[in-house]
């Protein structure tokens, strides 16, 4: 017996931003899916639109792909559209995609606010090639400069991460509040995210800040094999 998926029809986002723009870009992603992949998929509402787009390919055109997707809601939404879902200790990617919060002229990247930059850090790494898609709203001329930095870590932490991050010259640390439920936001990974403003963002602060014990995985993404598509 299968189960009834009413209530994962209720996975949507409201009121997306430069949706058209969106949508382009989830049709464009889609127009790479081949058949037998294993394709990383990212998170937030580019990511969603993608999915969209390519479930509709899979089911227009019977296409077989497995999806390794970077959170619950991408995972949820997957099940709800018929995709087949696995994860990194079963396959490895073909190719990834996922949005971002902000990109720079070097490819940098600032992820990290749907709580899930660890998983996606995990896909992007694990991949030959990962197509980061954005619209115009996403493009910054210095890193840094719309956003703060995720930093996830482990609640005992908290103290020692936020004074190790002062340290490195972060400011305006705050403690990532949940809107749907009292207190902190959990992450994919049941740890809680400060938020850091940094001034100067250099090639060596996303190590700096792994390096932090307590700390699980940070929102900055500098140097990796990434490709920006942008609409």
């Amino acid at each position: 017996m299968n189960w009834s998926k009413d209530i994962l029809n209720k996975i949507e986002f409201d009121n997306i931003s430069n949706i058209e723009e969106k949508r382009k870009l989830g049709e464009i992603i889609a127009s790479k899916v081949q058949d037998g992949q294993v394709i990383g998929f990212g998170s937030g509402s580019t990511s969603y639109m993608a999915t969209m787009a390519i479930a509709d390919r899979v089911k227009n055109e019977k296409l077989n792909i497995i999806a390794i997707p970077t959170s619950y809601e991408i995972k949820m939404l997957c099940n709800y559209l018929g995709l087949r879902t696995a994860s990194l200790m079963e396959y490895k990617p073909d190719w990834s995609f996922d949005g971002a919060d902000e990109v720079d002229d070097n490819s940098w990247l600032i992820k990290g606010r749907g709580g899930a930059s660890f998983k996606e850090k995990l896909n992007i790494v694990n991949s030959p090639i990962t197509y980061i898609l954005i619209d115009k709203s996403k493009k910054v001329s210095k890193l840094g400069e719309k956003f703060k930095i995720p930093v996830e870590c482990v609640l005992e932490s908290i103290n020692y991460v936020k004074e190790e991050l002062i340290k490195l010259g972060g400011r305006d640390i705050t403690l990532r509040k949940a809107k749907g439920k009292d207190g902190p936001v959990i992450t994919e990974n049941s740890n809680i995210i400060l938020d850091v403003k940094f001034e100067s963002i250099e090639k060596q602060l996303e190590k700096q800040i792994k390096s932090i014990p307590g700390v699980i995985e940070s929102g900055l993404f500098i140097g990796y094999n990434v490709e920006i598509l942008e609409y």
